[in-house]
């Protein structure tokens, strides 16, 4: 179902641009991974382009996210020899470890200089992953558009951070072909996909789907599903009943179903759930 979307719309390509133009004026770049998909929302066009950058990677929403599975991550990617930060940027948890994370380095960068220099960074990330969320943290003030769906940011903006740091924000990139399907997938479970150009039925579906391979328990508990229902389908309809999703002569809303799982799952109404793991 993932084979016909258009992945790489026309301001990608400026972002994709506008990364490789401004990357020489950066001393960091900042990028944002989704906490629950990490190696899906790990947009490999960034990590080509940054790689003679220092690099902090930050796992976002990491407060819907299994907490287990956020430590894991943690510790996979500082392999790399990142800086690596759970945090959730709506609350503000975890914004103190990563701006402390951000004096450290600027100290570093100024060790040998004889006039010291505000940090300049670059953040960079798929699209709503909550960069404009962070960066009103960062600058305690609504400095960034933010919003429940991709595409909100558009142009680029330099941004003075409260400590006088320098913030260059850039939009949500994602890039041409996702090889495994599953890629695709769960970056539409996640809202980083605009849900108008996916068939949403299908897509609470393969949610329900994955669900029930990853945490079946937490599934049931929140929609009193049958232990004794098995498979995606007689599952998404026993939902729908529970929930009293049907139509007139007893039809399914399998839309309206799928809708609710999505956005259950996105919000953690369903519980804090990792879909993938290290």
């Amino acid at each position: 179902m993932t084979e016909n979307i258009n992945w790489y719309p026309g301001h990608m390509k400026k972002t994709r641009e506008l990364i490789q133009e401004n990357l020489k004026l950066v001393d960091l770049v900042i990028e944002l991974l989704d906490a629950r998909i990490p190696e899906s929302s790990r947009n490999p066009v960034i990590g080509e382009l940054t790689a003679s950058r220092t690099r902090l990677t930050v796992l976002n929403k990491s407060d819907l996210a299994d907490p287990g599975a956020n430590i894991e991550w943690e510790k996979k990617l500082a392999e790399n020899g990142d800086f690596v930060i759970s945090l959730n940027s709506n609350s503000g948890e975890g914004v103190k470890k990563l701006l402390a994370a951000l004096e450290r380095i600027q100290e570093e960068k100024n060790r040998d200089r004889e006039r010291k220099k505000n940090l300049r960074m670059m953040i960079v990330g798929i699209p709503n992953v909550g960069k404009s969320s962070l960066i009103n943290r960062l600058t305690g003030r609504k400095a960034a558009k933010t919003g429940d769906k991709p595409g909100v940011t558009r142009g680029k903006q330099w941004l003075t951070l409260q400590n006088g740091m320098m913030l260059l924000d850039t939009p949500g990139i994602l890039w041409p072909k996702f090889e495994d399907p599953s890629v695709g997938l769960h970056l539409a479970f996640c809202g980083s996909i605009r849900d108008e150009i996916m068939d949403i039925s299908d897509l609470g579906l393969e949610l329900i789907k994955e669900l029930l391979e990853k945490e079946p328990d937490k599934l049931r508990a929140r929609y009193k599903v049958s232990e004794e229902t098995e498979g995606a389908l007689p599952v998404m309809e026993e939902i729908a009943a529970n929930r009293g999703f049907i139509m007139s002569g007893k039809r399914i809303d399998y839309e309206r179903t799928a809708r609710t799982v999505l956005d259950e799952f996105r919000s953690a109404a369903i519980g804090r759930i990792s879909l993938e793991r290290p």
